[in-house]
């Protein structure tokens, strides 16, 4: 099964806001969390990322878990994961570790960089700057043109 992951961070290279993965099928559950974080927010990403991230926010710990728990759910078959942006895999696999050597148990999952030349998620999302929303888009653009 494919999931397409987004995620929303601070500023280049800052910390994880919020992070989705939605199945190729519509009708089956996605994921999303919004996470707490700490450090200085970008004035773009203040203005067009945190009024969209919504209000349940959660700790790094426990996002972590969330996300390992819907992972080990949903893994019938494989599970390949397709972003459009490098950054969005370096925040899922950061937030799989849990410390030094130490990950979530997750099943297998294979990672599929799908360069989009030409296709922006925020043109095409129900609520752009949402990684729920920009997931969705990002997995009706690859399922409607690269099956």
């Amino acid at each position: 099964m494919r999931y397409y992951l987004d995620a929303e961070y601070t500023c280049f290279g800052g910390e994880l806001m919020s992070l989705a993965l939605v199945p190729a099928d519509p009708a089956l559950e996605s994921f999303y969390v919004a996470v707490e974080w700490a450090g200085p927010t970008d004035p773009w990403v203040e203005t067009h990322v945190v009024p969209h991230l919504g209000s349940d926010f959660v700790s790094r710990e426990l996002a972590s878990l969330k996300l390992a728990t819907f992972m080990r759910e949903r893994a019938v078959g494989h599970m390949v994961i397709v972003a459009d942006w490098p950054t969005d895999f370096e925040h899922l696999l950061a937030l799989l570790i849990t410390g030094p050597g130490r990950m979530q148990p997750v099943p297998d999952f294979d990672m599929k960089f799908q360069r989009l030349p030409g296709f922006n998620t925020a043109s095409t999302s129900r609520m752009p700057h949402n990684a729920l929303a920009d997931a969705e888009a990002l997995r009706d653009h690859c399922e409607a043109n690269h099956g």
